[in-house]
């Protein structure tokens, strides 16, 4: 029996996607906005493979042919889960592929914070530099990695890998879970010692806004926060309020709320010197998408072959 595949937001993924060793048909699309075009699209599929695009109960409701949906991705909050499990649609996502990439990008933003670089840099373009009465200036200030406090919140995987990079460079960790394991600390803890805290958790609706004004109010004058997981989880607002005001030192983002921020958002639009935004590349590494799309394509094959890997319940 063929089966119908359908990649809405291929565009998404810059790696090579084989093609299933089942018979099939396979179609695919650089992007999908809208719900009249995931509908669409997805009519007569089997089997839909999607990385950002959203699948709300009211989209699901009218493809009653899907039976699979696999995440290009590790979280899955685009897909209602309680109408997909309704509908006995399975869900996959992706597992451990970004075990090196998101960790690097956290450290990228930890030094180009600590440090000061993208300032100290963009100063030099502006000829900053070449109106200095001495051979340097100090602007901004720098701080040293080796000897600072590393906060983790969400000692998964990631938040281990981190940890021990973290560690590596002479830094002290103090990981955060709502999972016991040994060695965690409250989160009171990471909010008051912490130099640096970065996020790995996902958005849900009990983490969603868990940093905001009354948590900043309770981190270091200095401390830096990382944000690589979802722009949910940090409020947006109290953010950039915190920054302009000098509660806190800084923050390195890679999501934001709303993704492409195409009406604006207002941690992109800001021009802080101790701000850094990147477009949700961390996890996006060559090395790392290729495992990711291998991984994808696993997923499916095993769905149909009866032994699906990476449910997502």
């Amino acid at each position: 029996m063929s089966r119908k595949i359908v990649f809405l937001d291929r565009e998404s993924v810059d790696a090579n996607v084989r093609r299933p060793n089942f018979e099939h048909d396979y179609v695919e699309y650089d992007s999908t906005w809208t719900s009249e075009d995931i509908v669409e699209r997805l009519k007569d599929a089997d089997i839909a493979l999607i990385n950002k695009v959203p699948m709300r109960a009211e989209t699901l409701k009218q493809l009653p042919k899907l039976k699979l949906i696999a995440v290009a991705a590790t979280g899955t909050d685009i897909v209602d889960k309680k109408q997909a499990k309704e509908q006995g649609i399975t869900i996959s996502n992706i597992r451990g592929y970004a075990f090196n990439t998101v960790p690097e990008h956290v450290i990228g933003l930890l030094f180009s914070l600590r440090r000061a670089i993208v300032p100290y840099a963009n100063s030099v373009k502006r000829g900053d530099w070449n109106k200095s009465s001495q051979f340097c200036y100090f602007d901004y200030p720098i701080y040293d990695i080796a000897g600072s406090t590393l906060g983790i919140v969400g000692y998964g995987a990631l938040g281990k890998s981190i940890g021990k990079r973290a560690e590596a460079l002479g830094m002290k960790i103090l990981p955060y879970d709502v999972f016991p394991q040994e060695g965690l600390v409250d989160f009171e803890t990471v909010l008051t010692q912490s130099d640096a805290i970065t996020i790995h958790v996902p958005l849900t609706p009990d983490t969603k806004n868990m940093f905001g004004a009354e948590q900043f109010k309770k981190m270091k004058k200095h401390a830096l926060l990382i944000n690589t997981a979802r722009g949910g989880l940090v409020d947006e607002a109290a953010l950039l309020e915190a920054l302009k005001s000098g509660e806190i030192g800084g923050a390195g983002f890679d999501v934001v709320a709303q993704e492409p921020p195409k009406d604006g958002n207002i941690l992109c639009d800001a021009d802080l010197p101790n701000l850094i935004v990147t477009p949700h590349v961390a996890w996006a590494s060559k090395e790392a998408m290729q495992i990711l799309a291998d991984q994808l394509i696993d997923n499916v094959e095993n769905f149909v072959a009866g032994k699906p890997s990476n449910v997502v319940e």
